[in-house]
């Protein structure tokens, strides 16, 4: 699944990973590959993901929203 995490001064990260938890108004949850198509308000947490290389990284945001559809992923964060 291809991600790109966004915040208005940088590009965070912007690649291939297999999982991704994001921090949602709602509670967290994961995306998979082939995950339907969401879009969810972000809450202050972290952004835990796990590369396709297996290596994994963590973003702690103030807020933000996510938009996932056709694998494409767009986190748009504060930070």
């Amino acid at each position: 699944m291809k991600v790109e995490i966004i915040s208005p001064s940088e590009t965070l990260f912007n690649g291939e990973v297999t999982a991704i938890t994001v921090p949602s108004t709602m509670g967290p949850f994961t995306l998979l590959e082939h995950h339907a198509a969401i879009v969810a308000i972000l809450e202050a947490g972290k952004i835990a993901l796990t590369q396709k290389s297996g290596e994994q990284k963590e973003y702690v945001i103030k807020g933000g929203f996510v938009e996932n559809h056709n694998n494409l992923l767009t986190v748009c964060v504060e930070i």
